[in-house]
């Protein structure tokens, strides 16, 4: 069983390393590779990036696009989900990436980066749904706990 979960990771891993390296390639070939990074463009990056990782893997919402790769386990409040991976090989590395923001997150920020290299208005645009979508996460939370006291 651990040799098909790690296969099943392995091959995640392969996607997502051949997509990174055409995608960077194309961006050679193209001169669209920045010579730094703004702090703005960070901040912004980072911020979208934790939200989208947090939508993709625990959203109660999304649950139905993890549905083929994890089983349910119970609500974890704030419209989240709890789950765990499912099935064997590549349809339970798929449910361990996808039921994990942390894992979700380099997925995340590479598609958001190479976003602002080819999309960059795009990719601002979207980014900055999600950077408010976080806002109005951490205020709710911090409204809530205000509320308690």
């Amino acid at each position: 069983m651990r040799g098909t979960i790690a296969r099943g990771i392995r091959d995640a891993t392969r996607v997502y390393l051949t997509s990174a390296a055409v995608l960077t390639g194309i961006a050679v070939q193209q001169n669209r590779l920045p010579r730094n990074f703004g702090l703005l463009d960070l901040a912004l990056l980072g911020i979208a990036t934790h939200k989208l990782s947090r939508i993709v893997a625990k959203d109660r919402i999304t649950s139905i696009l993890r549905a083929p790769f994890v089983n349910y386990i119970r609500g974890a409040g704030a419209g989240e989900v709890e789950e765990e991976p499912r099935g064997r090989g590549f349809q339970r590395g798929i449910g361990h990436l996808i039921s994990c923001p942390y894992c979700m997150a380099p997925w995340c920020a590479t598609a958001l980066s190479f976003g602002l290299l080819f999309a960059p208005r795009v990719t601002r645009f979207f980014a900055g749904i999600l950077v408010s979508v976080a806002a109005s996460d951490f205020l709710h939370r911090a409204y809530a706990r205000i509320q308690q006291k």
